[in-house]
Parts: structure tokens; C-alpha cells; sequence
């Protein structure tokens, strides 16, 4: 299956901290980097799964906290809504293929843009940090 979508478009910058666009060869989606005019044009599929897999790592090892959290927010604090809930981010890299085939909603990626969620990437499609407003500031990938 190809990734027919951009997770992050929008959200994604350059090096030098300038949008990167998004484009389509084929069915499979790009993000695209100017590069002094040359327009270099990355699989979305790598810098998508960079950077599920940095949240996938900033979940790891609080999964009890995250579904106290969680449940307080949904107003189901009773033990089985915790359990499932824990369960659901235990299992993380299953929901986050889930999220690979939706996608995510326009809305979303424009709240974390308004967040100041951004993900700098290299001309080679390297995801060189992944910003965070709120978490433990900016944490770099690779």
C-alpha cells in the first residue's frame, strides 16, 4: 500500500526553517524541499514514520500516567476505562499504522501547528528534531 496522504503537511520545515510543500508522484505522497531552486521531493512515508516513531518513544514508559491523564480528560476515571486506555497506549505502534492509513485530520494538524509543532528536516528527508512546545523542548531524531 502507498502512503497516499502527508501526515504532517503544513508542519514540516526546511533546514533553514522554510515551509516544505507537499506533492503527489503518482499515488504516493512527497513532502518537497527547495534545494537553491531545485525542488528535491522526499517520500512522505520516511518523514512520517520518523516522526510517529519519535511519539511512539516519548509515550514508551508512561503509559500508566498518559491514561490517568486520558481518562480524567474523558470524564471515565473508573478502572476499566484506565486499563483500556493503558492498554490502547501499550500498544502504541499499532494505533500509529491506524493513523498511517486515516490519516490525520485537517483540524488536528492546524491545532499543532497553533501549538508551534514543527518538524525540521535536512534536503535528504532526515528528520534533524521534532518541536514540541510544552514537552521537554526540542529532541532530535537520528
Amino acid at each position: 500500500m502507498t502512503h497516499q496522504n502527508a501526515l504532517f503537511a503544513g508542519l514540516v520545515v526546511d533546514e533553514f526553517d522554510r515551509p516544505v510543500d507537499t506533492a503527489h508522484v503518482g499515488d504516493e505522497a512527497m513532502y518537497v524541499v527547495d534545494d537553491r531552486g531545485f525542488r528535491r521531493h522526499i517520500p512522505a512515508a520516511q518523514v512520517d514514520r520518523a516522526v510517529l516513531g519519535w511519539m511512539s518513544k516519548m509515550i514508551e514508559g508512561h503509559e500508566d500516567i498518559l491514561s490517568e491523564q486520558a481518562a480524567k480528560m474523558l470524564g471515565t476515571e473508573d478502572i476499566f476505562s484506565k486499563a483500556m486506555l493503558e492498554s490502547q497506549f501499550r500498544n502504541i505502534d499499532e494505533q500509529l499504522e491506524k493513523v498511517i492509513e486515516l490519516g490525520i485530520p485537517e483540524e488536528s494538524r492546524a491545532f499543532l501547528g497553533m501549538t508551534g509543532f514543527k518538524v525540521r528536516i535536512n534536503l535528504h528527508g532526515d528528520v534533524l528534531e521534532v518541536i514540541q512546545p510544552g514537552a521537554d523542548g526540542r529532541t532530535e531524531e537520528e
